[in-house]
């Protein structure tokens, strides 16, 4: 599920490599991980299992089209290959909003070919998308093999859809990126379609205060701007915000306290009491790292550990205060969408 910036003007889309085990997604992975300027890409981590392992990093693609007037920001996964880590695939597959299926072109993985994209289908169903409509690319990997499979034989073991597809060698990179280039330009034409940034809001012209149609209101202005408000007599509880109706039943209140000290200027307690909200927010998914939890749930690592070190400085600016309010919309809205239990109290 892709999700907006308005600050920074960005909409992030998640992209996952699916496939059969040793298929070449990690090696895809790397590969364009390895292309990208450093500027623009974020680090690229690694959750090991016995077996395999899932990778994930985040880029910005500067020479792509803009979504409206937002610029795409793009976080790649792989998946782990084996049929057990099945729970793993799907807590990797929820939000993605296009996927790029790395097809063995070994003789003998045809049985996994088949048996992967038929688990993509259902793992996708359980989340109500239907895998036609849905961006998707097929990557024939391994096409350097003396004995590759024919590529008639796999388009209809794995492409009955006629999505795009290309050959590729992950292991020289020939291949990979146009794959990857073609991913992009799907979600693109995807996130136009469902209208995931708002529109460009309509510029008003303000009436100048020297116009004979205004007569008084610069002193109007002037006049309310002097004006004291009354004191409250006894103080107001905090108020139900746009951040706090995201929340959990049981983060309710941490929310509604971290709004109500935005709304009265107490920017550092805001930016704390975000941070505390966030880190219960993550235990949500289990009692793994820090970084972990922020993978399971689909949140931007980065941004969780920016908003733990802006809150042990005891920062006072009110950028990092809606920062801070922003990182916890995220974690409220992905403990939604992933559907995680929350514990007792």
């Amino acid at each position: 599920m892709s999700t907006v910036n308005v600050m920074a003007r960005e909409v992030a889309a998640k992209v996952v490599f699916y496939g059969p085990g040793l298929s070449g997604k990690t090696t895809s992975l790397k590969r364009i991980y390895e292309s990208i300027k450093p500027s623009l890409r974020g680090e690229l981590m690694s959750l090991p299992t016995e077996a395999d392992r899932t990778l994930f990093f985040d880029f910005l693609p500067v020479r792509v089209e803009k979504v409206g007037d937002y610029a795409l920001r793009l976080a790649l996964y792989t998946v782990p290959g084996q049929v057990f880590y099945n729970a793993t695939r799907k807590l990797v597959l929820q939000g993605a909003d296009g996927v790029i299926f790395v097809a063995d072109s070994n003789p003998g993985a045809d049985d996994s070919n088949r048996e992967s994209m038929a688990n993509l289908e259902e793992n996708l169903a359980e989340q109500g998308i239907r895998l036609d409509g849905f961006p998707l690319v097929i990557q024939y990997n391994k096409r350097d093999l003396p004995n590759a499979a024919p590529l008639e034989h796999m388009r209809a073991s794995v492409n009955g859809r006629g999505v795009p597809e290309f050959e590729t060698c992950a292991t020289s990179g020939e291949g990979v990126l146009d794959t990857m280039k073609e991913m992009v330009r799907l979600v693109i034409k995807d996130l136009r379609a469902r209208k995931v940034v708002p529109a460009p809001r309509a510029k008003r012209e303000l009436p100048k205060l020297d116009q004979p149609e205004h007569p008084g209101l610069e002193a109007k202005i002037r006049e309310q701007l002097n004006e004291k408000p009354a004191a409250p007599s006894k103080p107001a509880a905090d108020p139900m915000g746009a951040v706090a109706t995201l929340a959990p039943a049981v983060l309710v209140d941490p929310a509604r306290a971290a709004e109500g000290c935005f709304a009265r200027g107490d920017y550092e307690g805001c930016v704390r009491a975000c941070a505390e909200a966030v880190q219960r927010g993550l235990s949500f998914a289990g009692g793994a790292e820090r970084g972990s939890q922020a993978f399971l749930l689909g949140l931007d690592g980065r941004d969780v550990l920016e908003l733990e070190r802006r809150a042990a400085m005891g920062t006072s600016r009110i950028d990092d205060a809606a920062f801070a309010l922003y990182v916890l919309a995220q974690t409220f809205v992905r403990l939604a969408h992933a559907g995680l239990p929350t514990p007792q109290q």
